[in-house]
């Protein structure tokens, strides 16, 4: 029978298996009463060391769709949240210049058709349908 497909829902259950586990061995390790829990202690701690294994190997099957950017600039110690600041920045200062060479380019052809249909007046139908008849 083939393995079936990891998704977010059973990274979810995982997840929620591991801190059960978790709380398990805290609620274990309260009331250590000595050897007498010790077996019990080590049961769960195994326990949790299996969950995080199937935690780790479903994990490594889901598509990652973190850019490694981040996360070097996340290994580095940095904030992610500063990254993505820097980065809308960086994209809203490209757009403005884009936005501003169409303006300039708008402002060209305009110009340029204007001039055009002044000189040669027999090419005005021609211009307009080029600017789109404005």
């Amino acid at each position: 029978m083939a393995p079936e497909p990891t998704n977010l829902n059973t990274i979810d259950d995982l997840l929620k298996d591991v801190i059960q586990h978790l709380y398990a061995i805290q609620s274990s390790v309260h009331g250590y009463l000595g050897p007498e829990t010790q077996q019990e202690l080590v049961r769960k701690i195994k326990a949790l060391t299996a969950s995080l294994a199937t935690l780790s190997r479903s994990a490594a099957a889901l598509p990652v769709l973190v850019p490694p950017e981040i996360i070097a600039y996340v290994e580095e110690g940095r904030n992610p949240d500063i990254y993505t600041r820097e980065f809308v920045e960086l994209v809203q200062r490209g757009n403005a210049y884009v936005r501003g060479k169409s303006e300039a380019l708008l402002g060209f052809r305009d110009a340029l058709a204007e001039e055009v249909g002044a000189e040669w007046p027999e090419c005005e139908g021609w211009v307009r349908g080029v600017v789109g008849g404005r």
